[in-house]
């Protein structure tokens, strides 16, 4: 029985034994300790220029935001997708995320003060509305210069909430003519009548308020020009239609508007509450429109509810004049190459080879009107930003830089180190191990004039403390030009960058631990 039972034991210490090296290689098979690169092979050159030759086409008639053109690429994208198998991102099965759009027009506004009527663009102006609003107010709250610095604040145990704030432009000074908050005679943001107005707009929204109305004497004549040369444009730009359940307006006022408010205000900066009877009513001007981002994605094997999302702009400038603005290399590359990153994905996800985490493929529009798509998507996420590991962002990777002396397989990297040192190194050392494409940093520079960084879909992840990199050829003569045509892609280029962008999502997409935003900071 003894001899039997050694026996038995040793037979099932061999048999857990083997069953152990079998899980080890599974899990040796398994995302990141699987070699990626035969499905990084699957990225061809031939599939990016057939793909590009008919998305870049006259018959998509430049893409523009909310046009037929726009309509045809987000139904190319879609239809890929399908074929791929690759699911839609939303749970109902829709690929689109409709971005509500308008294309803006200056409101009409009717605006009394104390029963005397005033005339818009002679008396007051305002570039924007809440929509179709009227509204009247008792109370109205004289803010001084709407400051709230470290070093001075106009709203010091001021209650603004439910009412209009009075402000007017500029900053404090002290009696001997140097500013208050840089103590000396340098003017600080507050002076900057673009920064400035913003900021202050955003303290006045923050803290409750309805309204703002913004005396500046010295540029309301600016401020009126350019409000009665848009009233008279026919074609508004376009932008997000508001979704603000409490409607905020503003309006640029002249003196005789600000003293029949307040007629201290030229005197005294020192905040206090009047008594006014204000009315305003809005009257919108602008026309909707419709558009879509597209999204897609490939559940994670692992990690199902950490995202990495893959992005690149769908739009273009349209037809102008009677030219088809084809849109080729900004952002036909960066989309294709999308399209070629997902694919290969999935056919590592049907080998039963990750991702461990889920990947995002998001294309958005809007990009060429301000960011508008994915600023939407951010705003209103189909996964949590919270829980987005990152956004690698491609705008424009198919052409060379003609200003850029050196190899020409090179890409620019923007925003890699901005909020996460691992991602960065990450990104060099799959770089090194897989594609040996040279990294050139020139226009990561925080001084760089162009501010490139700013400038495409990324952004709206990274001011959320996303890690991003941006992947980016830099402009040339055929930039946002109707000569910007599928054959002047340079496929080799494209294609080895499309590689660098799958080999750096297949890394970030499978480690084991997500990517920490080291440099993330507080929101405001």
């Amino acid at each position: 029985m003894k001899k039997v039972f050694l026996v038995l034991l040793g037979l099932t210490v061999a048999c857990n034994s083997a069953q152990q090296t079998t899980t080890e290689k599974k899990e040796e098979k398994k995302g990141a300790n699987y070699d990626p690169t035969p499905y990084a092979q699957t990225i061809t050159q031939e599939d990016l220029t057939k793909h590009l030759y008919t998305y870049a086409s006259d018959e998509f008639q430049g893409r523009e935001t909310g046009q037929p053109g726009q309509k045809k690429a987000v139904n190319y994208l879609k239809d890929h997708y399908v074929k791929m198998g690759i699911p839609a991102a939303k749970s109902d099965g829709d690929y689109f995320q409709n971005v509500p759009l308008e294309i803006s027009s200056v409101p009409g506004v009717q605006f009394s003060v104390n029963g005397k009527d005033f005339t818009l663009g002679k008396d007051f102006a305002t570039f924007g509305g809440p929509g179709n609003i009227s509204t009247g107010a008792a109370n109205v709250v004289y803010a001084g210069y709407g400051i709230e610095d470290e070093k001075y604040s106009d709203y010091a145990n001021l209650d603004v909430k439910g009412k209009v704030v009075l402000i007017k432009a500029g900053e404090p000074k002290n009696d001997d003519g140097t500013y208050k908050i840089s103590g000396s005679s340098e003017a600080s943001k507050w002076s900057n009548l673009r920064q400035a107005f913003n900021e202050k707009i955003g303290l006045a929204r923050e803290k409750g308020a309805k309204g703002l109305l913004f005396f500046d004497e010295a540029n309301f004549g600016v401020i009126q020009q350019q409000f009665n040369f848009l009233k008279n444009q026919q074609n508004g730009r376009i932008s997000l239609k508001s979704q603000e359940k409490n409607p905020f307006f503003y309006l640029f006022v002249n003196k005789d508007v600000a003293t029949a408010v307040y007629p201290g205000i030229e005197s005294t900066y020192s905040s206090s509450t009047q008594t006014a009877d204000l009315k305003v009513a809005f009257e919108s001007k602008s026309k909707e429109i419709s558009s879509e981002n597209v999204v897609a994605y490939i559940k994670g094997s692992e990690k199902p509810n950490e995202f990495l999302v893959i992005s690149a702009h769908l739009d273009h400038e349209g037809v102008k004049n009677g030219e088809v603005y084809n849109g080729a290399d900004d952002d036909g590359s960066g989309t294709v190459a999308v399209l070629e990153i997902a694919e290969a994905f999935k056919k590592a996800a049907d080998d039963g080879n990750g991702p461990k985490r889920s990947v995002v493929f998001l294309h958005v529009t809007g990009e060429e009107k301000g960011l508008l798509g994915s600023r939407y998507y951010t705003d209103n996420p189909i996964f949590p930003l919270e829980s987005t590991v990152a956004d690698l962002n491609i705008d424009m990777i198919g052409r060379t830089d003609p200003k850029r002396e050196g190899d020409r397989n090179y890409v620019y990297l923007i925003g890699s180190d901005k909020l996460s040192t691992e991602l960065h190194n990450l990104s060099e050392e799959v770089n090194k191990k897989y594609t040996n494409i040279t990294l050139d940093y020139t226009y990561n520079d925080e001084n760089d004039p162009n501010r490139f960084y700013y400038r495409s879909d990324h952004y709206n992840f990274a001011k959320n403390n996303v890690p991003i990199i941006f992947y980016f050829n830099g402009t040339h003569d055929d930039y946002h030009r109707p000569s910007d045509t599928p054959d002047k892609i340079q496929y080799d280029l494209l294609t080895n960058r499309t590689k660098l962008v799958f080999y750096t999502a297949w890394e970030v997409a499978n480690r084991d631990k997500r990517i920490i935003a080291d440099k993330a900071v507080e929101a405001k």
